[in-house]
């Protein structure tokens, strides 16, 4: 990836909201037309609640499917949901992908582990070819007042490669809305989709920032190359959130050097 190269640590305050893995495949019909039993007992001790639900292939504005002739009203693809006790942990198996869902993130190594059981059981009950994507999401939302920065502008805290509309003092104050998406492709044929954003804290109002980080490779990889690609994203999802902020936001946050 482009992005600068920096160390690679972990905050004491975690500004990750979510981390989302998905993995495509070719369609397994099988999928579709049984109940995933073997799949699940697999995973039934770490992810013992189960849940089945339907999802549109194809997603339409609002209300839209209203109005459309049922031949044109977009198919839904059955969905199975495995979670953790705690829920913060998800398992999302449908006849052309698996992914997993953390809501409680802490380290990369961890996310890994938890990652391994479904794709072993993915393997062993499906055996799916080959696969046709990879993907790897980062939602990171910064809440000034988690960091004691309250009263810190975020021209203070956020890069001026992202925002600089913020960057200066007097427009930024008077700056309500902010919404942008970026996509970059590297030399090896990997892309990240990047949106970010003001977005405002559900139980407090808090105008907080958003940075969404979408990795993802659409060339074809065997099984046992998943992990290799996965920790490539991982690390240029930390350069690109180091690129993203400032040295008074990075400190904030409290990083520890990891080797």
């Amino acid at each position: 990836m482009i992005f600068p190269d920096s160390p690679r640590v972990i905050y004491d305050k975690n500004p990750l909201h979510e981390v989302i893995c998905q993995i495509r495949f070719p369609t397994i019909l099988r999928i579709a037309s049984e109940p995933p039993t073997e799949f699940q007992e697999s995973l039934r001790g770490r992810f013992p609640l189960f849940s089945e639900n339907r999802q549109a292939t194809l997603q339409l504005p609002n209300g839209i499917e209203r109005v459309l002739p049922t031949e044109l009203t977009p198919k839904t693809e059955v969905a199975y949901e495995l979670t953790s006790d705690n829920e913060a942990w998800t398992v999302s198996l449908t006849p052309s992908f698996l992914a997993l869902t953390c809501r409680e993130y802490s380290r990369w190594e961890s996310f890994k582990e938890w990652l391994t059981l479904p794709l072993q059981a993915l393997e062993k009950t499906y055996t799916p070819p080959f696969i046709t994507r990879i993907g790897l999401r980062y939602q990171d939302i910064i809440r000034r007042s988690m960091l004691d920065l309250d009263t810190s502008p975020w021209q203070e805290l956020l890069s001026k490669s992202i925002a600089a509309e913020l960057a200066d003092r007097r427009l930024s104050q008077r700056i309500s809305h902010v919404a942008r998406e970026f996509r970059v492709k590297d030399d090896s044929g990997s892309e990240v989709q990047v949106r970010h954003g003001f977005v405002q804290h559900k139980e407090s109002g808090e105008q907080c920032y958003l940075i969404d980080a979408d990795f993802f490779t659409e060339e074809r990889v065997k099984h046992e190359q998943i992990v290799s690609k996965l920790d490539r994203f991982h690390r240029d999802a930390g350069r690109l959130f180091r690129w993203c902020i400032t040295p008074r936001l990075h400190a904030a946050m409290g990083p520890s050097r990891l080797d």
